[in-house]
């Protein structure tokens, strides 16, 4: 089993939401990257969802893009991505991980290292969870079973627009969490209609017996609160990056630590939460 399930259990236990905040691996810089995880925790995250840098990636907006671009002029691949992890987890043996990213890389890695040779060997850096933005649930049988094999969680994303039919598939399937994006579109879109969240989430509920996490959309504290109240989780990503892209030489990990304490202490601070 990963360290997922038994985070969440903790938190419910102290009434408490999950603030996972997503990090493209290898940037602003291609070695930053295990001590921004750290910073993050220090601050207060739960499980950190690492990006994988890919060049075509569909679900992210201009600014994640542009990190991923960033990363992958760096030379920042997926072999680079699990050194990264284990470099992590030599210092932190148990926050989550979870790799976030598209099919490519993981075939070519498999194409390179051999069949399941990915669930091995994320197994083995720390990774928790995999969460593979164009892996349908109906189509990713084999890859589920390798991950199940390693003790890795297999994560979902779940729209606006999805049907009852894909949230009972999701729900049939996934394991950790599942991740809600709040909004239509790429990440970092249009603005975060809580309202729409809270009516969706009984909806997934229905189906899904996992926590469910909410992103795509959350820029601050209040609107981490908005989500919290509904959610299980609040995953922040874009604003992150702008906030590390923007932070002057050698403070990336203080401006990720301040974030995460504002948004933690934020959450924690909610109504219905130990205060």
């Amino acid at each position: 089993m990963s360290r997922i399930p038994a985070t969440f259990q903790r938190l419910q236990a102290q009434r408490r939401k999950a603030l996972i905040p997503y990090l493209t691996a290898g940037f602003p810089q291609a070695d930053c990257t295990p001590a921004l995880m750290h910073a993050l925790v220090q601050g207060g995250a739960d499980i950190i969802e690492l990006g994988v840098p890919f060049s075509d990636p569909m679900a992210d907006g201009p600014v994640i893009q542009q990190a991923g671009e960033r990363a992958l002029r760096a030379g920042v691949g997926l072999a680079q991505v699990l050194a990264m992890v284990r470099a992590f987890r030599a210092h932190d043996p148990h926050t989550p991980v979870v790799l976030m990213g598209y099919a490519n890389p993981v075939e070519r890695y498999q194409i390179k290292h051999g069949a399941g040779a990915f669930a091995r060997d994320a197994a083995a850096a720390g990774v928790d969870g995999v969460l593979i933005v164009d892996y349908p649930p109906e189509e990713c049988q084999d890859f589920a079973a390798a991950l199940k094999a390693q003790g890795l969680d297999l994560i979902f994303l779940l729209a606006p627009t999805s049907s009852e039919a894909r949230m009972a598939e999701v729900g049939r399937v996934a394991s950790g969490y599942v991740y809600y994006v709040s909004l239509k579109g790429v990440t970092g879109a249009g603005h975060l209609d809580t309202a729409a969240v809270e009516a969706m989430l009984p909806r997934i509920r229905r189906h899904v017996h996992i926590p469910v996490g909410v992103g795509f959309g959350i820029r601050d504290a209040a609107s981490a609160c908005a989500v919290g109240r509904s959610a299980d989780a609040v995953v922040i990503g874009t604003r992150l990056i702008q906030l590390l892209d923007a932070a002057a030489p050698g403070q990336a990990e203080a401006v990720a630590r301040a974030f995460m304490a504002e948004l933690r202490l934020a959450l924690d601070g909610m109504e219905g939460n130990r205060g």
